[in-house]
Order: structure tokens, then C-alpha cells, then sequence
């Protein structure tokens, strides 16, 4: 099942998802004073909501081309994002997992656009495209075995990034310069958890006017994601609503830039597309940035290293 938030006129309302058309659900749900909490209210109920969900996919619903898709959720109450998280070229140990929190007020979803600010200082402003796990909660302390208590479904998310110099991320905290407005990009749905049997058996894509950037496999991942559950949840409660994003391969990461036309698909969950625009109309070379990482952006490559040592499986 995939859930989203709609309109059709009016603010946001729930909807599920299927093919071509949405069918709204509002009248099955219970409304919460926002759209967010709304959406954390099926994900708390969602199994007694379940049957009459499912009744309500086989109705007509309405053509997704007479209404616009929202941010399934357009003010979590965490955004947690994992810092690198993928081997990439398999070229060293794993790194110490980590983790760091964007702006919740950043989100935006299908059809935004994503401002860059009116700030001079850094060198450039990246892509990141992610998979994303939405929480159901309280959750708190769970154990590796137990991971999929804590996850109600995924759905894809751009970590927006000002770097400096070189990758470096812009200033120390990291979050500073990922949690400028826009900068979180998510959508277009959340597909529920029965939906996606593996969360790292998952195709991730990312083009930026047409050509194709981020092109890499979730398999990748040097923490997976019972272990990403596992050490959010010992560090804080995870709310229903809540937010985790994976990290990316850095293969194929460059600028975005002005006038550009972006879109991010993780398959199996969905495809997402924004503009950029920038006000003081910047540009650096288009592109794939080659002083960053090395590429191999036309073809899926998994860098997962053989050695069982150095993996950390549940």
C-alpha cells in the first residue's frame, strides 16, 4: 500500500496511491489537527485501518494528474541522517556509524522547488539521493532482531547539501549546511513496509535534467538497516513519523544549480521530481563532479566487500 498526502483544491488530505490514480481515504482516517499528525495517526492505527483501506483501493479514485502529491509527511518530528553509510569502492574498513539531524522544516515534496539560499559562502550546493525509513513508534532500545517493530514503510528523500571546499561539508556540525529551507525533499509516497520485502534490496536513481547521477544498489550499505533502528533507538525515542534517511553512494554526486530539473526514484517505492532555482543564479561545471569521487554512474555497481569480517549483519 502507499500512502500520500494530496490536493485537490483545498489542503492536504490522505490518499492512497495506486498507479495513475489516488483514492482519497480522508473519510476512513482520523483527522488530526494537521496534516502530519494526521498521517502519524494511521500509521498508530494502521492495522485496524488496514481492511477498510484495502476495500477503499479497488474504488475509482481520482486521475493523479487532477490533483498535486504533497510530502507524506510535511513536518516529521525527527529527521535523522546517516553520514556516508555506503562502501562505495570498498576501498577501506567500515567507518564508525553515524548519524546526524536535518531540519524538519526543510521538507518539500513532488513538484517544489528547491531554493538555494542567498548565501555566499559555500562552494557548492549537492545532491544526496537516500532511502528513507518512516518510524512507527514509541520505539525505544530495539534490539537488531527486532527492527521491522519500529518501521512502518520507507519513502525516497534528497539530503540537500552547501559543501566547501572539496566534499567537505559545510561547516563542522555537518547539519548547518544540509537544513537550509527545501533542503529535504521527500516523496512521493510512503510505501508501506509489506510492500518492500528487503529495504537493502532496493535500486536507487537520481537525474538532474535528464541525466543520470546517483545509479547504485542499497545493498551497499555499510550499516544496514536493523543495525540504523538499532542505534537511533538506543540514543532517543523514535516517534511514529519520524524519519531515518540511509545515506548515499557518493558515485555520481555534482551541483545543483539553477533552472535544473531534478528527480529521484528508489524502485519499488516511487519517483519524485522538483526544480531548482537560485536567485543569485551561481553556476559551477555541470555535471558529475569528478574532483569529488570517482563514477560509474551508467551502471548499478555494488562495492560490498566479500570479506564476512568486516560486515556488521544482524
Amino acid at each position: 500500500m502507499k500512502l500520500v498526502l494530496f490536493e485537490r483544491g483545498s489542503g492536504p488530505e490522505p490518499g492512497l496511491l495506486e498507479g495513475e490514480r489516488v483514492v482519497p481515504v480522508g473519510d476512513l482516517v482520523t483527522a488530526g489537527h494537521d496534516a502530519q499528525a494526521t498521517m502519524a495517526g494511521i500509521i498508530d492505527d494502521f492495522e485496524t485501518l488496514r481492511p477498510r483501506l484495502e476495500e477503499a483501493r479497488a474504488t475509482t479514485g481520482l486521475p493523479l494528474a487532477e490533483v498535486r502529491l504533497r510530502p507524506p509527511l510535511p513536518r516529521p518530528g525527527k529527521v535523522l541522517c546517516c553520514i556516508g553509510n555506503y562502501w562505495e569502492h570498498a576501498q577501506r574498513e567500515p567507518r564508525q556509524l553515524n548519524m546526524f539531524m536535518k531540519n524538519p522544516d526543510a521538507v518539500v515534496g513532488p513538484g517544489d522547488t528547491i531554493e538555494l539560499p542567498r548565501f555566499a559562502e559555500p562552494w557548492m550546493f549537492m545532491h544526496e539521493a537516500e532511502l528513507a525509513i518512516v518510524l512507527r513508534g514509541p520505539s525505544k532500545l530495539v534490539d537488531q532482531e527486532h527492527w521491522r517493530d519500529a518501521v512502518f514503510g520507507y519513502t525516497c528523500l534528497i539530503d540537500v547539501s552547501a559543501r566547501g571546499e572539496g566534499r567537505s561539508t559545510w561547516k563542522a556540525g555537518s547539519w548547518l549546511g544540509k537544513s537550509f529551507d527545501t533542503f529535504c525533499p521527500i516523496g512521493p509516497c510512503i510505501a508501506t513496509a509489506d510492500e518492500i520485502p528487503d529495504p537493502n534490496d532496493l535500486h536507487v536513481q537520481f537525474w538532474d535534467n535528464g541525466q543520470l547521477r546517483h545509479n547504485y544498489h542499497t545493498d551497499d550499505m555499510e550499516h544496514r538497516v536493523p543495525e540504523l533502528i538499532e542505534f537511533a533507538s538506543t540514543i532517543m525515542t523514535l516517534n511514529s513519523g519520524d524519519l531515518i534517511s540511509c545515506g548515499t553512494n557518493h558515485e555520481g554526486l555534482g551541483p545543483l544549480q539553477d533552472g535544473e530539473h531534478v528527480e529521484i526514484e528508489v524502485h519499488g517505492i516511487g519517483r519524485m521530481a522538483l526544480d531548482v532555482r537560485d536567485p543569485l543564479a551561481r553556476s559551477w561545471e555541470v555535471g558529475i563532479y569528478m574532483g569529488a569521487d570517482s563514477t560509474n554512474h551508467e551502471a548499478v555497481r555494488r562495492h560490498r566487500p566479500d570479506d564476512a569480517a568486516l560486515l556488521k549483519e544482524p
